[in-house]
């Protein structure tokens, strides 16, 4: 590359960081991170009216979370406001810009009277300086907007490192807003001073951009300035392959970790969407960045898969060491106001589960038993706890009273149980599941026994 690699996040503070946003994100982090270059957070703030610290906190703890660490930033374009203003007026100067005093009220009758002779809406030019042309009179109290005076011949052309070739006829466009009759500057041109500002070489972003860019590149080259290469990546669809909504996918990044997702299988599933490497479904972060590039990129739409992402999630919980999966849990448990001090110890619990469940929320249900006495609902009794179990359950009690406490010996008893009293594994196994823990289902039940301890098990037998 003949310049170091800049990419750039920026994202509007006016919500929180979705699915979508958060592999844009990636994408351009990765992207960087290949290339040995630079990756610049923005936070494009310039919507007040919808703008919130609290949007933008949650757009940074989103990012802190996934780990998607920038290198320079945040920066604010509220804070850039000088900047813009500077540009304007040099703009003004050179005559690539200029002052527009239609109101508001004329904007509406053109539109009328254009969509009425099915034409497309657009600005006709009136107040555009050309040679030998007479500018109206300067209406009295009008404040003038500022529009750029986009090239009227010729096309504006780009090769989208996902699209490919992508060609806008320069007549398609009228000449855009780029400062408000307050003097506050739009969005589009904010962006285009901030990309050249910051160097940033590619820009990587939804797809929802495309009719952006043919306009931001005629402003940079008024400017003077280089042109980005453009990647613009297809929209995410949801499950049932319409657009991706709240109940499938267009949360908070912070949901799934609220859910109970890592955020090793999150960062693996977003790569894996529109993205792949040949067949690997499967990889880690670091593996991702050695492999990523923008060829591989789909334009079609990427679907999201919410069993895939559970899939995901259940194959780095096996993968996880016990102890790391145990300090998010007792986070989990604790917020559920259980104490797990006098309990045992919790990553041994945690082995006996983690391959089991799909997400952390899961697993802290499984392991939330062994620390607070089990509710058991009559039905579950009715079934379970019946005359047969309740005697086969005091013979148990006295075997495990004189056993060593260790599987080989208290798998002894219960088979032991089971010879003298004539019956079967389950008729014993499944009412002191019911009895200890309050489920019918555990991992096997020498197993639990030896990691909820000898004390704990005579006690909830009633010894």
């Amino acid at each position: 590359m003949s310049k170091p690699v800049r990419t750039r996040f920026a994202p509007s503070p006016t919500g929180f960081l979705h699915i979508g946003g958060a592999r844009t994100a990636l994408f351009s982090w990765a992207y960087a991170r290949r290339h040995g270059g630079q990756f610049i957070l923005r936070i494009e703030d310039t919507d007040v009216a919808r703008s919130t610290p609290e949007a933008v906190q949650a757009i940074l703890d989103g990012m802190q979370w996934l780990e998607l660490n920038w290198d320079e930033g945040p920066f604010y374009q509220m804070q850039r406001m000088e900047r813009y203003k500077q540009v304007i007026a040099q703009m003004l100067e050179a005559g690539t810009a200029y002052r527009c005093f239609t109101t508001p009220q004329e904007l509406e009758a053109l539109r009328e009277a254009q969509r009425a002779r099915d034409e497309k809406p657009r600005y006709d030019g009136r107040w555009r300086p050309e040679a030998g042309k007479t500018l109206p009179a300067i209406p009295a109290g009008v404040q003038a907007v500022v529009r750029f005076r986009n090239p009227v011949d010729g096309v504006v052309a780009w090769d989208d490192l996902v699209k490919g070739r992508i060609e806008i006829a320069n007549a398609e466009m009228d000449d855009l807003v780029i400062a408000r009759a307050d003097g506050t500057p739009t969005y589009n041109f904010c962006v285009v001073v901030d990309d050249w500002d910051m160097g940033i070489t590619q820009v990587i972003r939804g797809d929802d951009h495309v009719n952006n860019t043919p306009r931001q590149i005629n402003i940079l080259q008024a400017l003077g300035a280089g042109v980005p290469q453009y990647a613009h990546l297809s929209m995410i669809l949801g499950d049932d392959g319409t657009k991706l909504s709240k109940r499938h996918g267009a949360v908070s990044v912070m949901q799934y970790d609220e859910d109970g997702y890592l955020k090793e299988a999150v960062i693996n599933y977003l790569a894996r969407l529109g993205w792949s490497h040949g067949d690997e479904e499967v990889f880690s972060r670091e593996q991702f960045v050695e492999w990523f590039d923008l060829d591989h990129i789909t334009p079609s739409a990427a679907q999201f898969n919410t069993e895939k992402l559970k899939w995901l999630n259940a194959h780095y919980i096996k993968q996880t060491a016990p102890e790391v999966l145990a300090a998010d849990v007792q986070r989990r448990l604790v917020a559920r106001g259980i104490d797990i001090a006098n309990g045992p110890e919790l990553a041994a619990v945690v082995t006996l589960y983690r391959e089991r469940v799909s997400t952390l929320v899961e697993l802290a249900d499984s392991v939330a038993p062994y620390y607070v006495e089990p509710v058991i609902g009559e039905e579950l009794a009715a079934q379970h706890l019946n005359e047969v179990a309740r005697g086969a359950l005091i013979a148990l009690t006295t075997r495990l009273q004189q056993a060593n406490w260790d599987k080989a010996a208290l798998s002894a008893a219960i088979k032991e149980t089971c010879t003298e009293l004539g019956l079967k594994m389950p008729q014993v196994a499944i009412p002191l599941r019911v009895k200890l823990l309050g489920v019918a289902q555990t991992p096997s039940i020498d197993a639990v026994l030896e990691v909820m301890g000898r004390e704990r098990v005579l006690a909830r037998l009633g010894v």
